[in-house]
Parts: C-alpha cells; structure tokens; sequence
C-alpha cells in the first residue's frame, strides 16, 4: 500500500476553497515564515477517502478479531454506551460551566452521573468513598499511593516500605516509589501466589503497606488473602487492592471484605469502556471511612435540595490529581453498562470469565505447559514446553504465528517470574465457537513446532511487516523518516 503523500498528484484538490477574508498578520518575523509551501499531499476527496478506508480495514480490533490479551480485558464494547456517551449533552457540556447558574441546571446532569456512580463502585467494591479523578489504572495505583502516604503523615508514622509481590503489575513497585517508598519484593511460591508465612518474615514496623492484585497475574486467587491484611493492619499499615483482574470477581466479592483500605478500579476493564491503542482509561480511587478525608479534590456531593455540587474544603486533602472530573465519558459509559447489567449481570460478567479461561486451560494443557495446574479466574498462564524450547521455539514464535491465524497473540514474557510465559485471558464477552478455534489455531502451531519448527522462525507472513527488531525499535524508534 503507498503512503499517501506516493498518491499525491501536483494541484490535485479536494475542496477548492474561497478567498480568505482574514487579514494577514504583518507581525510574523520573516526567519519564521516558510520560504517555499508545506510539501502537503494534493489528492481529491475520493482519493482521501479510500486511502483511509483501507487504512482502517488493517487495523486490528475487537470488533473485528479474538483478543486475548492477559491481564488486558481486552473485550467486546456494547455499542449502546458508545451512543450515550456520545448524547450532545454530555459530549459538549464544557468542564468550566457554572454549576448552579443560569438556571442553575449546566452541569447537573454530569454531577449527578459522577455522584451515582461514586455510589454503584462503593457497593461493588465495599469501600466508604470514591475519587473519580485519575485517568487510567496506573494514575489510581499512585493516587492510591499518594493518600497511603497521606495517612501515615497524618498519624506521624514514619514508615519507608511497601511490600509487593514478585508477580505485581510493574506499575505497582513504580508506583509505590514515585509516593517516596522503598520496595520488598515477596517472591511466589510453589503455589502461585504469596504466602502468609512470607508476609510474616518481611513485617516490621517500616511496613506501610502492600500492594496486591486479586486474583493475582498468574490467574489465581490468594486463599490468605484476608489473613495477609490482617498481619499489615497489626503494623497499622494499610492494604492496596491493585483492580486489574476486578472482572473476575466483580459482583461476587468485595474486597472491601477480605480487608482492603485502599482500591483502584480500571473502568476500561471491568466496566466495558475502550481499552487498547493507548487509551483512553478511568481509574476511580476508592477507600475505607478512615482514609475519605485523603481523597483528592473535588468531591461530587448531594445537597439537601436534591442538586449536587463540588466539595474543596477538604484541608487533609492530597490535592488535585487531574483536571476537572477526571475522564468523563468513560466513567459515563461505565456508569451505562452497571445501569444495563445490574447485580445479577455482573456477577454474570465474573462467571462467565471464569468459565471461559478454565476452558481453554483445560483445552491447552496436554499441549503447553501450565504454570500452575490449579482452577484459574480470569486468566490461564501457560509457558512454552522444553520439547519446543529443544527446538528452539519460544514464546515469541507462537504469538507470531497466532497472527498468520487472524488472532491477536495473547501477553507474552508476563508475568516474568513464568518462563516463556503465556498468558491468555479470554474474557467473559467470547463465545465459545471463537474459543475453540483459538484453541485449535494454538494446537496446530504445538504440532508445527514439533514437525517444521523454523517455519515458525518466519511468522508472520500474511503481514506487511514480518520480525522487524523489537528491541531496537524501542531502543532506537525512527518516527519520521527525514
């Protein structure tokens, strides 16, 4: 396909503009005025369309193919809160609108979204308050941090360290230190998860906290769970719910109860709001009673006449972590889908994603290594077997090879205390039609292994690129070519 600057034809046109009745500035200086015309493609209206069209064609998506991303949630969108989100009176309400003038009602409507569902996330996640602030996952864990940090200063407790298990998101250790803590790592047992008697030896009075995810990265819930809170709450440090795996349990626990203080929620996870390609994302902050007056402001509250406002006089604060009311139309699509799904509909959401990774854990087994070979949640890690690694095919192989297949390859080299790991979230949204030729494309590429590995060293080779240097072009990116 040529770019299309190649399409370009001298003084082709797609709208022939008017004369421009705006005066020319005579207060530009000549050395920053351009001595010949921008080099800007010249096609017509046809021509930009169908280059964009078939630009749009290549892209890869869940509307359009499997992604079973780990830890991602990379699932299908229902397209209703797409609509809503897009309502003109949400979309092009402007953050800077009065609340309660002219009329009083500009921005009701967007408080009273914000407001409810501040209280669906508190009933969902057992917590006393949420800040609808951050703008993605990451940004909550350090919102979290950040009112961690607040509490213990607050109290004149002079702890330094936050404990964190081997298998954490690696924006839980960054997180943790950009708040000003130091990190010990607690390693992963034979059983897939942090033991209670590892907690045990790494508490002491510096402790101010952990910093978990449950289930954790391997897929696995942590039996001790409440019992590991415990043991910090004994040094009055506080428990981090890190919400990335949340649609695993979602509606069916809380982890309010097993004893958390502090949560963050990826509402473009668990709550059916765009996810990939960078974003955008939403990552509501939710705590327990002792810890409100550490959220950040502003507060959406309800006032005695039924209207709602923004609260600041919050003096133990940490502040504002974004502008405004953080990514609304996220959080209103969110607001949408707990609307549609209700209490039996999530819990829905967290069975179904359960089933469908046990499937294919079940389904792969004889075929790849499991990590751990025990029931899963949402997601099933596997790892490339030795008989493949004899061969010298590696995980890298396998996901490349999935492309030629029309599959997205699932996370790969994550978690990285799993060899050649694997991991497959299939998510709740996948029928099992789609799950079982994800299974077979997985199982022709085992056999392919076995009987022409080096065809697999050339995947993929349905794509315009093949096996360019990952590692160089993160090292060395070439953006624009002069």
């Amino acid at each position: 396909m040529k770019l299309i600057f190649e399409k370009s034809a001298p003084d082709r046109r797609a709208v022939q503009p008017g004369p421009s009745d705006v005066p020319a500035s005579i207060n530009i200086k000549k050395a920053l005025l351009r001595e010949k015309p921008a080099e800007l493609p010249e096609l017509s209206e046809l021509d930009v369309i169908r280059h964009f069209t078939e630009l749009s064609r290549r892209n890869f998506g869940v509307d359009t193919n499997f992604y079973p991303l780990g830890s991602c949630t990379m699932k299908y969108n229902p397209k209703v809160t797409e609509r809503i989100a897009a309502y003109p009176g949400f979309a092009h309400l402007h953050p800077l609108l009065p609340q309660l003038r002219m009329g009083g009602m500009l921005t009701q409507g967007a408080l009273r979204v914000l407001y409810e569902t501040d209280l669906f996330l508190r009933e969902i996640m057992g917590m006393a308050g949420f800040t609808m602030q951050p703008l993605a996952g990451a940004h909550g864990e350090l919102t979290g941090m950040m009112i961690m940090a607040a509490y213990h200063r607050d109290k004149g407790n002079k702890k330094t360290t936050v404990l964190i298990p081997d298998s954490a998101h690696g924006t839980n250790p960054a997180s943790a230190a950009i708040a000003g803590y130091k990190v010990r790592t607690i390693g992963t047992t034979e059983n897939g998860f942090m033991e209670l008697k590892d907690v045990e030896k790494a508490l002491d009075d510096d402790v101010a906290g952990v910093m978990l995810t449950c289930p954790n990265t391997l897929g696995l819930f942590n039996p001790h769970i409440r019992d590991i809170c415990d043991l910090i709450h004994s040094v009055d440090g506080l428990a981090y719910y890190d919400g990335a795996n949340l649609n695993a349990i979602v509606g069916k626990a809380r982890p309010g109860d097993f004893g958390f203080d502090i949560v963050h929620i990826n509402l473009h996870k668990t709550f059916a709001t765009p996810h990939g390609g960078g974003g955008p994302g939403a990552g509501p902050v939710g705590v327990i009673e002792k810890l409100l007056d550490f959220l950040p402001v502003s507060i959406v509250v309800k006032r005695d006449d039924g209207t709602y406002a923004l609260e600041y006089d919050r003096p133990k604060s940490i502040g504002y972590v974004a502008p405004f009311y953080g990514n609304f139309g996220i959080i209103l699509r969110a607001y949408v889908y707990m609307l549609m799904l209700g209490k039996n509909g999530l819990k829905r959401v967290a069975e179904n994603a359960v089933l469908n990774a046990n499937y294919v854990k079940e389904k792969l087994k004889k075929h790849y290594k499991l990590a751990f070979d025990r029931t899963c949640k949402h997601e099933c890690v596997f790892s490339v077997p030795e008989s493949m690694l004899g061969k010298s095919v590696h995980a890298i192989d396998i996901a490349k090879a999935l492309i030629d297949r029309g599959f997205h390859p699932p996370t790969v080299y994550f978690p990285t205390n799993v060899k050649e790991a694997m991991m497959i979230e299939p998510t709740e949204t996948e029928s099992k039609e789609t799950l079982d030729a994800f299974v077979e494309a997985m199982i022709e590429i085992a056999e392919q292994a076995k009987a022409e590995p080096d065809m697999l060293k050339n995947a993929p080779v349905t794509t315009p690129v093949s096996r360019p240097n990952e590692t160089a072009a993160a090292k060395h990116p070439n953006i624009a070519s002069l």
